[in-house]
């Protein structure tokens, strides 16, 4: 027992220490279980193949489904339009909409997906972001109590009832609390931000490198200059290929691309195929071509091919209100020339950019000047910044030849960055099902075996760019940190130790009653996950609540609660919780601003749940 108790509290000093990171310190932890022959083999790896572990992975790729379709970006932004320029309606709302996407999705992609949309919101009604960012990460905390995949440490209560032999609790036990939570936080918030964060400075932003895609569109006049063509029925180009026009040549124009719907045309499973116009793309009937150029060229080139100009572009200044490019496997980058780059002085044409790198050249930049009509003939200058246009891959492969050129900017990480916006219906159909499957007890599917089917219809239905996308959303930190410590509760049970520090705290606040054993279990967890993760605090405190409520004789629910709800809501240090030091530097908040707002919010939220706690779960 004792060795257990020293590994436990070497593996605590660590993960306040913060030097070392949290998982390989509760791998070490396990490691040592081993060695000392407190834990078989067995029973040290249960927990990489425990349901909560496996649950938490399907849940970040669900979760990171939500992102890459952007379907919670589509909700939130339109639900927080209705706040006009009221102060206090933008704070409500943002208090609202942020706990509401947090009972579903983790707090950490909740908070990143809310504070850009929530910056530009503030800056549009005159408000400080400063005095929403710091509530906003607390609401998506907040928000994580209302249902059982909400946050990690309801999995870990969940785990230890089921472990025990006891009634599992349903998807939305926890949504009572969750609401308490949210109100008292909204109350609290909504002077104590006023008081202490509405003075905070704004940084300009200005400065950031590299420009966004929209950025690129209106600085080159994309838009302006761009038409969409469609292949009818009795065109003259069905069965052509991209070369056999020769369209470059004979109209001075340019196919950016060729969009394609599937066959299926069901709205809500669409498809939206984007090709490269490559020379060998055999058009069909439906295609619709990009193409950028004069627009009486373009007029003439439909007439000759019988096409249909869409958008209803009858006049020069009717172009820009019809039509946008969308990027979702083709996108576009800048690249500047090197001063002794091989290309100076040859034209975009001899360049061979499309033969040798499958990308198309859409406009240059020239100190003040935008050239976008007739490039093929155009010559390229020293420092000459190119538009290019192509899937992500080869424009990231331009990066590699580093020689003649500078990408400017990550192609892959802008890639990353968009959002598969027509598959949003399928991404919430899954999420719904996923929901269903959870809340109602005649559906014989266990919560792990829901996720597990959502995430895997995520990556089918094409949520994701590829799996390797879907992989890349799973935080492995949190996965290894949880599946390790979980033995270390086993291990505390096998050898005593949780039954004697629970016997030490029913000895010392027994005593006294039900209520002041679990407010010493909600302060003690409080007191803790300010200096451990809130997951690695609840699964070492669960058992130890579990135990102490069996020895007094009550029910555990009410101290499992105090549990996961004293390790959720942490407020008073900017690394407690990710969400917490994700709005630090956007806030320019110090670690004082933490200590004036979070402190009281969680000292009141403290006091208010050991008294509705009972309410609810009755000992």
């Amino acid at each position: 027992m004792l060795i257990t108790i020293i590994i436990l509290v070497l593996s605590a000093i660590f993960f306040v220490n913060g030097k070392i990171r949290s998982d390989i310190v509760a791998l070490c932890a396990l490691v040592a279980l081993l060695v000392f022959q407190i834990l078989t083999p067995d029973e040290a790896l249960s927990g990489f193949s425990n349901s909560v572990v496996i649950m938490m992975i399907g849940l970040f790729v669900v979760g990171g489904a939500i992102f890459q379709t952007g379907l919670a970006k589509m909700i939130s932004s339109r639900i927080l339009k209705l706040a006009g320029t009221s102060e206090i309606r933008l704070f409500l709302l943002v208090m609202l909409v942020t706990s509401a996407i947090g009972a579903f999705v983790s707090n950490t992609g909740t908070v990143a997906l809310m504070l850009p949309i929530v910056v530009s919101l503030a800056m549009s009604a005159g408000m400080n972001p400063s005095r929403l960012l710091m509530p906003l990460a607390f609401a998506s905390s907040m928000g994580g109590m209302m249902t059982l995949i909400g946050t990690p440490p309801n999995l870990v209560i969940q785990n230890t009832l089921t472990s025990a032999g006891l009634e599992p609790l349903s998807f939305f036990s926890f949504l009572p609390v969750g609401i308490v939570c949210v109100i008292v936080g909204t109350l609290v918030l909504m002077p104590l931000s006023k008081w202490f964060l509405s003075k905070k400075g704004q940084k300009n932003d200005s400065n950031r490198s590299g420009k966004s895609l929209k950025q690129l569109v209106n600085e080159y006049g994309l838009s302006s200059n761009l038409f969409r063509l469609q292949v009818i029925g009795d065109s003259r180009l069905l069965g052509k290929t991209i070369i056999d026009l020769d369209i470059r040549r004979k109209y001075g124009l340019n196919i950016m691309e060729v969009r394609r719907g599937d066959a299926s045309q069901h709205r809500f499973l669409k498809t939206i195929t984007q090709k490269f116009a490559a020379p060998d793309t055999v058009l069909q009937v439906e295609d619709i071509l990009y193409v950028t150029g004069d627009f009486e060229k373009v007029q003439l080139f439909a007439e000759d091919y019988l096409l249909d100009i869409l958008g209803d572009h009858a006049t020069e200044e009717t172009k820009n209100t019809t039509s946008s490019l969308d990027f979702y496997d083709i996108g576009i980058a800048e690249i500047v020339l090197m001063p002794a780059s091989n290309l100076v002085n040859q034209t975009i044409k001899e360049a061979g950019f499309r033969d040798k790198y499958n990308v198309n050249v859409l406009g240059i930049r020239r100190k003040k000047e935008y050239l976008l009509q007739d490039l093929g003939n155009e010559h390229i200058h020293s420092g000459d910044v190119l538009l290019v246009q192509g899937t992500w891959g080869n424009i990231a492969r331009l990066s590699k030849e580093d020689s003649d050129w500078v990408v400017l900017g990550q192609p892959l990480a802008e890639a990353a960055k968009v959002t598969l916006d027509y598959k949003a219906p399928v991404a919430a159909a899954i999420m719904v099902l996923m929901v269903v499957m959870m809340v109602f007890d005649f559906i014989p599917v266990a919560p792990v075996t829901a996720v597990m089917i959502a995430g895997i219809l995520m990556v089918l239905t094409g949520c994701f760019r590829n799996v390797e996308a879907a992989y890349k959303t799973i935080n492995w930190e949190s996965i290894v940190l949880i599946a390790a410590m979980l033995p270390m509760s086993l291990a505390l049970e096998k050898t005593g130790a949780s039954e004697y520090i629970s016997n030490t705290l029913v000895s010392g606040l027994g005593s006294y009653g039900p209520l002041t054993l679990m407010a010493g279990i909600y302060f003690t967890t409080s007191l803790m996950t300010m200096f451990i993760s809130n997951t690695a605090t609840a699964v070492l405190l669960a058992p130890i609540a579990l135990q102490s409520a069996i020895q007094i004789g009550v029910s555990p629910i009410p101290f499992l609660f105090a549990v996961t709800v004293g390790a959720s809501m942490c407020f008073a240090s900017p690394f407690s919780t990710p969400p917490n030091a994700l709005v630090m530097p956007a806030g320019q908040y110090t670690f004082m601003d933490y200590v004036k707002v979070g402190l009281p919010l969680q000292i009141i939220m403290g006091i208010v749940m050991i008294f509705v706690l009972p309410l609810i779960f009755p000992f």
